[in-house]
């Protein structure tokens, strides 16, 4: 089975440094094979007999870095529905504009909160897997992006539209 693994807050701003091949190096001494990632951003494709234990690469990471980042796993027939579940794809011409958090649990969220968040030329979408915003003004300057886990009360990690797609091809 292929699953999708993804680090969050891992080389961002000269911090957290954990380069691919490490991280590579740690998925397979975990036991899993075919470890694929893209960018520096903890994006990884592995495979694996049984769903890998987010908490025992955290811990392999932290044993080795002497950090702690948080880690999503996400079967890859659930990654690829909800990529494929998008609402937005009329905007799929600017997918750096296009964000898909993958969500840990399923939300419990205070949508009156989101709403009063969002700029006037944001719109969102959330599902019980995947909240996705489309934010063309960017997402540096967007207050929903830097609010969305705290107004959803659970957690996630975001990747633009275009991540989510070499992912997809990591995956095929």
């Amino acid at each position: 089975m292929r699953y999708v693994v993804l680090l969050r807050g891992i080389n961002v701003g000269g911090h957290h440094s954990l380069p691919m091949q490490d991280l590579r190096d740690i998925l397979e001494s975990l036991g899993h094979e075919d470890v694929k990632t893209y960018i520096q951003s903890g994006n990884v494709v592995l495979s694996a007999s049984t769903q890998p234990d987010g908490a025992a690469i955290s811990a392999a990471v932290e044993s080795r870095f002497g950090f702690s980042p948080r880690v999503l796993v996400v079967p890859g027939p659930a990654f690829a529905a909800v990529a494929e579940a998008n609402p937005y794809k009329d905007e799929a011409a600017e997918p750096k504009h296009l964000h898909i958090w993958f969500l840990a649990e399923p939300a419990s969220p205070d949508l009156d909160a989101m709403e009063a968040c969002r700029a006037p030329s944001e719109r969102f979408t959330l599902s019980a897997n995947a909240l996705y915003l489309y934010a063309p003004d960017g997402i540096g300057r967007s207050k929903f992006a830097a609010n969305a886990e705290k107004l959803m009360g659970v957690d996630g990690t975001g990747r633009n539209l275009n991540t989510v797609g070499k992912i997809l091809g990591l995956l095929a």
